[in-house]
Protein backbone atom coordinates (compact mmCIF):
# COMPACT_ATOMS: atom_id res chain seq x y z
CA UNK A 1 0.00 0.00 0.00
CA UNK A 2 1.42 3.63 -1.06
CA UNK A 3 2.29 5.92 1.83
CA UNK A 4 0.67 9.33 2.64
CA UNK A 5 3.71 10.70 1.02
CA UNK A 6 4.36 8.59 -2.11
CA UNK A 7 5.84 10.81 -4.71
CA UNK A 8 7.04 13.76 -2.05
CA UNK A 9 10.47 14.58 -2.97
CA UNK A 10 11.29 16.85 0.02
CA UNK A 11 14.90 18.84 0.65
CA UNK A 12 16.00 18.09 4.72
CA UNK A 13 18.11 20.17 6.39
CA UNK A 14 18.14 18.77 9.73
CA UNK A 15 21.13 17.96 11.79
CA UNK A 16 20.54 16.41 15.32
CA UNK A 17 17.27 14.36 14.33
CA UNK A 18 18.11 14.05 10.81
CA UNK A 19 17.98 9.87 10.59
CA UNK A 20 15.04 10.06 12.67
CA UNK A 21 13.15 12.99 10.34
CA UNK A 22 14.51 11.17 7.29
CA UNK A 23 13.49 7.54 8.22
CA UNK A 24 9.81 8.64 9.38
CA UNK A 25 9.29 10.99 6.01
CA UNK A 26 10.55 7.79 3.82
CA UNK A 27 8.02 5.03 5.97
CA UNK A 28 5.23 7.14 4.32
CA UNK A 29 6.73 6.60 0.48
CA UNK A 30 8.70 10.86 0.60
CA UNK A 31 12.11 10.60 -1.38
CA UNK A 32 14.35 12.70 1.09
CA UNK A 33 16.92 14.86 -0.13
CA UNK A 34 19.20 15.51 2.78
CA UNK A 35 21.14 19.00 3.12
CA UNK A 36 22.46 19.20 6.97
CA UNK A 37 22.96 22.94 7.51
CA UNK A 38 24.07 23.86 11.35
CA UNK A 39 24.78 20.99 13.76
CA UNK A 40 25.28 22.19 17.70
CA UNK A 41 28.36 22.13 19.40
CA UNK A 42 29.79 22.64 23.04
CA UNK A 43 31.07 25.67 24.26
CA UNK A 44 34.75 26.53 23.87
CA UNK A 45 34.62 29.00 26.76
CA UNK A 46 32.59 28.06 29.62
CA UNK A 47 33.33 31.26 31.61
CA UNK A 48 30.12 33.28 31.34
CA UNK A 49 27.58 29.76 31.87
CA UNK A 50 29.70 29.14 34.81
CA UNK A 51 29.23 32.12 36.65
CA UNK A 52 25.83 32.43 35.58
CA UNK A 53 25.12 28.75 36.99
CA UNK A 54 26.87 30.27 40.43
CA UNK A 55 23.81 32.61 40.48
CA UNK A 56 21.13 30.20 39.94
CA UNK A 57 23.26 28.43 42.73
CA UNK A 58 23.15 31.14 45.34
CA UNK A 59 19.81 32.01 44.47
CA UNK A 60 20.08 35.12 42.99
CA UNK A 61 17.37 34.12 40.30
CA UNK A 62 13.49 34.53 41.04
CA UNK A 63 12.74 33.01 37.44
CA UNK A 64 14.63 31.22 34.17
CA UNK A 65 13.21 31.32 31.22
CA UNK A 66 14.02 28.51 28.75
CA UNK A 67 13.88 29.01 25.42
CA UNK A 68 15.37 25.42 24.48
CA UNK A 69 15.74 21.86 26.07
CA UNK A 70 18.81 22.02 24.43
CA UNK A 71 20.08 24.84 26.46
CA UNK A 72 19.33 23.56 29.70
CA UNK A 73 20.98 19.48 29.06
CA UNK A 74 24.46 21.46 27.60
CA UNK A 75 24.44 23.49 31.19
CA UNK A 76 24.41 20.20 33.04
CA UNK A 77 27.50 18.90 31.95
CA UNK A 78 29.18 22.32 32.41
CA UNK A 79 27.92 22.27 36.16
CA UNK A 80 29.37 18.73 36.50
CA UNK A 81 32.57 19.10 35.52
CA UNK A 82 32.77 22.42 38.13
CA UNK A 83 31.13 19.37 40.87
CA UNK A 84 28.14 21.29 41.32
CA UNK A 85 25.48 19.14 39.03
CA UNK A 86 23.38 18.36 42.40
CA UNK A 87 23.29 21.71 43.37
CA UNK A 88 22.46 22.82 40.09
CA UNK A 89 19.15 20.73 40.14
CA UNK A 90 18.39 21.32 43.42
CA UNK A 91 18.31 25.35 42.51
CA UNK A 92 16.46 24.59 39.48
CA UNK A 93 13.45 23.17 42.04
CA UNK A 94 13.68 26.62 43.83
CA UNK A 95 13.25 28.58 41.10
CA UNK A 96 10.18 28.90 38.75
CA UNK A 97 10.92 27.83 35.72
CA UNK A 98 9.22 29.36 32.27
CA UNK A 99 9.30 26.89 29.64
CA UNK A 100 8.94 28.60 25.66
CA UNK A 101 7.57 25.40 24.44
CA UNK A 102 7.52 21.43 24.42
CA UNK A 103 11.25 20.60 24.06
CA UNK A 104 12.38 22.76 27.56
CA UNK A 105 9.02 21.31 29.75
CA UNK A 106 10.97 17.60 28.32
CA UNK A 107 13.83 18.49 29.71
CA UNK A 108 12.91 19.75 33.04
CA UNK A 109 11.05 16.31 33.31
CA UNK A 110 13.82 14.45 32.56
CA UNK A 111 15.09 16.36 35.84
CA UNK A 112 11.94 15.44 37.68
CA UNK A 113 11.10 19.19 37.28
CA UNK A 114 8.30 20.61 36.26
CA UNK A 115 7.97 24.71 34.66
CA UNK A 116 6.07 26.88 37.21
CA UNK A 117 5.04 28.65 33.66
CA UNK A 118 4.45 27.55 30.21
CA UNK A 119 3.98 30.05 27.17
CA UNK A 120 0.43 29.17 25.33
CA UNK A 121 2.52 30.22 22.15
CA UNK A 122 6.40 28.67 21.72
CA UNK A 123 7.10 31.67 21.45
CA UNK A 124 9.24 35.08 22.62
CA UNK A 125 6.30 36.66 22.18
CA UNK A 126 4.34 34.17 23.76
CA UNK A 127 6.64 34.22 27.30
CA UNK A 128 5.84 38.03 27.35
CA UNK A 129 2.58 37.38 27.25
CA UNK A 130 2.24 34.73 29.83
CA UNK A 131 3.79 37.30 31.95
CA UNK A 132 1.59 40.07 31.03
CA UNK A 133 -0.34 40.07 34.15
CA UNK A 134 2.57 40.43 36.82
CA UNK A 135 4.53 43.18 37.97
CA UNK A 136 8.31 42.01 37.22
CA UNK A 137 9.81 45.54 37.73
CA UNK A 138 13.39 44.85 39.72
CA UNK A 139 12.87 40.66 39.19
CA UNK A 140 16.00 38.74 38.60
CA UNK A 141 15.18 36.54 35.65
CA UNK A 142 17.72 34.10 34.51
CA UNK A 143 17.33 33.55 30.56
CA UNK A 144 18.54 30.61 28.63
CA UNK A 145 19.15 32.00 25.50
CA UNK A 146 20.51 30.02 21.51
CA UNK A 147 23.09 31.31 19.59
CA UNK A 148 22.25 34.39 17.42
CA UNK A 149 20.05 37.29 17.94
CA UNK A 150 16.75 35.43 18.56
CA UNK A 151 16.80 36.36 21.59
CA UNK A 152 17.13 39.86 21.62
CA UNK A 153 13.74 41.44 20.83
CA UNK A 154 12.83 39.06 24.80
CA UNK A 155 15.55 40.45 26.65
CA UNK A 156 14.91 44.33 25.21
CA UNK A 157 11.34 43.43 26.51
CA UNK A 158 11.82 42.21 30.00
CA UNK A 159 13.90 44.94 30.10
CA UNK A 160 11.85 47.79 28.88
CA UNK A 161 9.47 46.57 31.95
CA UNK A 162 12.27 46.71 34.44
CA UNK A 163 13.47 43.10 35.23
CA UNK A 164 17.10 42.34 35.98
CA UNK A 165 18.06 40.46 33.12
CA UNK A 166 20.75 37.35 33.15
CA UNK A 167 21.09 36.01 30.01
CA UNK A 168 23.18 32.87 29.32
CA UNK A 169 23.95 30.95 26.11
CA UNK A 170 25.05 27.63 26.40
CA UNK A 171 26.22 26.31 23.25
CA UNK A 172 27.04 27.55 19.81
CA UNK A 173 26.03 26.56 16.21
CA UNK A 174 28.96 25.33 13.52
CA UNK A 175 27.76 24.80 9.80
CA UNK A 176 27.56 21.33 9.10
CA UNK A 177 27.54 21.45 5.60
CA UNK A 178 29.93 23.62 3.03
CA UNK A 179 28.86 26.10 0.59
CA UNK A 180 29.04 23.85 -2.31
CA UNK A 181 26.60 20.62 -1.04
CA UNK A 182 24.15 23.75 0.74
CA UNK A 183 24.29 25.60 -3.04
CA UNK A 184 23.54 22.26 -4.78
CA UNK A 185 20.44 22.15 -2.63
CA UNK A 186 19.33 25.54 -3.41
CA UNK A 187 19.80 24.73 -7.52
CA UNK A 188 17.90 21.19 -6.54
CA UNK A 189 15.08 23.54 -4.93
CA UNK A 190 15.27 26.30 -8.25
CA UNK A 191 14.97 23.31 -10.90
CA UNK A 192 11.95 21.71 -9.84
CA UNK A 193 13.70 18.71 -8.47
CA UNK A 194 11.68 19.63 -4.85
CA UNK A 195 8.37 19.65 -3.94
CA UNK A 196 9.01 21.18 -0.49
CA UNK A 197 11.09 21.95 2.11
CA UNK A 198 10.72 21.10 5.86
CA UNK A 199 12.54 23.20 8.22
CA UNK A 200 13.06 22.82 12.21
CA UNK A 201 14.69 25.05 13.42
CA UNK A 202 15.55 28.72 12.22
CA UNK A 203 19.43 28.63 11.88
CA UNK A 204 18.78 26.53 9.33
CA UNK A 205 16.92 29.09 7.56
CA UNK A 206 19.63 31.50 8.08
CA UNK A 207 22.33 29.26 6.95
CA UNK A 208 20.36 28.42 3.83
CA UNK A 209 20.06 32.20 3.12
CA UNK A 210 23.67 32.86 4.40
CA UNK A 211 24.76 30.62 1.44
CA UNK A 212 22.72 31.80 -1.14
CA UNK A 213 23.83 35.47 -0.62
CA UNK A 214 27.61 33.67 -0.93
CA UNK A 215 26.51 32.32 -3.75
CA UNK A 216 24.69 34.53 -5.97
CA UNK A 217 21.47 32.63 -5.60
CA UNK A 218 19.14 34.76 -3.61
CA UNK A 219 16.45 35.68 -6.11
CA UNK A 220 16.54 32.57 -7.22
CA UNK A 221 15.77 31.01 -3.97
CA UNK A 222 12.78 33.60 -3.17
CA UNK A 223 11.59 32.29 -6.54
CA UNK A 224 11.97 29.07 -5.26
CA UNK A 225 9.95 29.63 -2.39
CA UNK A 226 7.07 30.81 -4.02
CA UNK A 227 7.07 28.15 -6.03
CA UNK A 228 7.61 24.93 -3.48
CA UNK A 229 5.80 24.15 -0.22
CA UNK A 230 7.79 25.50 2.58
CA UNK A 231 6.79 23.82 6.46
CA UNK A 232 7.91 24.66 9.57
CA UNK A 233 7.70 22.76 12.66
CA UNK A 234 6.68 25.36 14.68
CA UNK A 235 5.56 28.94 15.17
CA UNK A 236 9.15 30.26 15.61
CA UNK A 237 10.46 28.40 12.51
CA UNK A 238 7.62 29.85 10.63
CA UNK A 239 8.48 33.60 12.04
CA UNK A 240 11.72 33.41 10.66
CA UNK A 241 10.44 32.17 7.30
CA UNK A 242 8.63 34.93 7.03
CA UNK A 243 11.53 37.31 7.84
CA UNK A 244 12.71 36.04 4.62
CA UNK A 245 10.09 36.32 2.62
CA UNK A 246 8.21 33.25 2.57
CA UNK A 247 4.53 34.08 2.38
CA UNK A 248 2.14 30.49 3.08
CA UNK A 249 4.04 28.57 5.79
CA UNK A 250 2.54 25.33 6.51
CA UNK A 251 2.85 24.37 9.87
CA UNK A 252 1.58 21.98 12.71
CA UNK A 253 -1.64 23.59 14.24
CA UNK A 254 0.05 22.59 17.96
CA UNK A 255 2.08 19.90 19.67
CA UNK A 256 5.57 20.97 17.75
CA UNK A 257 7.96 18.59 17.28
CA UNK A 258 8.44 15.61 14.52
CA UNK A 259 5.54 13.42 14.45
CA UNK A 260 3.31 16.54 14.33
CA UNK A 261 5.54 17.79 11.66
CA UNK A 262 5.09 14.22 9.81
CA UNK A 263 1.41 14.47 10.32
CA UNK A 264 1.34 17.81 9.04
CA UNK A 265 3.22 17.31 5.78
CA UNK A 266 1.19 14.12 4.92
CA UNK A 267 -2.12 15.89 5.25
CA UNK A 268 -0.77 18.85 3.11
CA UNK A 269 0.52 16.71 0.30
CA UNK A 270 -2.55 14.31 0.53
CA UNK A 271 -4.98 17.84 0.01
CA UNK A 272 -2.80 18.48 -2.90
Amino acid sequence: MAGALEGLRILVPETRELDLFVGMLEKEGAVALRCPLVRILDLTDTAEAETWIARLIAGEFKDVIWLTGEGLRRLLPIAERTGRRSAFVDALGKVRSIARGPKPVRALRELGLVPGLQAAVPTSQGVIDALADEDISKRAIGVQLYPGDGGKFLLDSLANRGAIVFPVTPYRYASAADATQVADAIRALTGGKIDMIAFTSSPQVERLFEVAGETGLEQALHEAFARVRVAAIGPVVEDTLQRYGAVTVLRPESAFHLKPFVRAIAADWQAR
